[in-house]
């Protein structure tokens, strides 16, 4: 297609449609926009965001309830050239997850000219050759229309270069939720047909402890990642409801540890007096309260697990 061809809704619909069900993941580098478009897709926070590289560990998928169709999401690590254990293993999930799904999305953001990430994962995008690509556009509110155009050429010419036969090319705003909508009218018709596969009203088949977990870390990473970029996991060690409590005011308990690599690092994540620690409390206890739909207690406890990124038993432990 025209690479300059910005895609609008068609008011045409035909009169019976099959129902369609499948799977699609957003690839791109890290901070590229995914979790952000994950999020605005289905309407509810699933995928942590965050301003740094690497914040994403999981592989959380969002589920778009349509009347003909059912879009899971799947958000993926960014891909990225590994320096330890844990960066080849977040890899691995990458491809993993591009192998198996019906289509993928790469996503660009449109205030960076593409640079070496880009190509790096567009290298490999190319060697996929059964899914199809669709180059997704991202963060178009903070540039004007000539930037926009410029990127949507460059993206074109990518593609030409590298052999990659893009299905489509879609600028969207997942801030200012532009062309969010289009951008799953033009991903179903790519799902094969079938039954939904998940239940109505689910937006995630991530475990409940894994997600608050992230949203702890989300709140820990605040503020800290130049010093901390991904030195931190979450771990949930249990929930449990407050036994005390009456029927019309239950109260959950919730522990989890905050592990960090170093010693010197823990200063910086309680901060003085444990005003950082208390802040992180407060902030994720509102996510996970808005998450549950349920009071909580959270009680959080900062601990050292030493060089955790590079030591295969201590990741298993933490999870990856």
């Amino acid at each position: 297609m025209n690479a300059m061809s910005v895609r609008t809704p068609s008011s045409e619909q035909p009169a019976e449609t099959a129902h369609r069900a499948g799977f699609a993941c957003f690839v791109g580098r890290p901070n590229a926009g995914k979790s952000t478009l994950t999020n605005a897709l289905v309407g509810q926070k699933v995928a942590i965001t965050a301003n740094q590289p690497q914040t994403t560990r999981h592989t959380v998928r969002g589920i778009v309830h349509r009347p003909d169709a059912q879009l899971i999401l799947v958000d993926t690590p960014g891909l990225h050239k590994p320096r330890t254990l844990l960066g080849e293993r977040l890899n691995d999930v990458v491809r993993t997850t591009w192998a198996e799904v019906d289509v993928i999305g790469f996503c660009l953001p449109a205030n960076e000219k593409i640079g070496p990430g880009d190509r790096f994962i567009a290298k490999e995008l190319a060697g996929i050759k059964k899914s199809p690509k669709v180059a997704i556009v991202t963060k178009t509110d903070l540039v004007d229309s000539k930037t926009l155009a410029e990127q949507l050429i460059a993206i074109d010419q990518l593609g030409k270069e590298l052999g990659i036969e893009w299905a489509e090319i879609v600028p969207v705003s997942a801030v200012g939720s532009k062309q969010v909508d289009l951008l799953a009218d033009l991903l179903i018709p790519m799902l094969p047909e079938g039954p939904a596969l998940y239940p109505e009203g689910d937006l995630t088949d991530e475990p409940e402890q894994v997600m608050i977990a992230e949203l702890i870390r989300e709140a820990a990473l605040e503020g800290v990642r130049d010093e901390l970029p991904h030195s931190i996991a979450v771990v949930v060690e249990e929930m449990l409801p407050r036994e005390d409590r009456p029927a019309d005011k239950p109260l959950l308990d919730i522990h989890a540890n905050v592990y960090i690599e170093r010693p010197s690092q823990k200063g910086i994540i309680i901060g003085p007096k444990g005003k950082r620690l208390k802040d992180v409390g407060i902030k994720s206890r509102k996510q996970i309260e808005a998450l549950l739909g349920t009071p909580v207690f959270l009680d959080l406890h900062v601990k050292v697990a030493k060089d955790w990124q590079r030591d295969p038993k201590q990741l298993r432990r933490l999870g990856f």
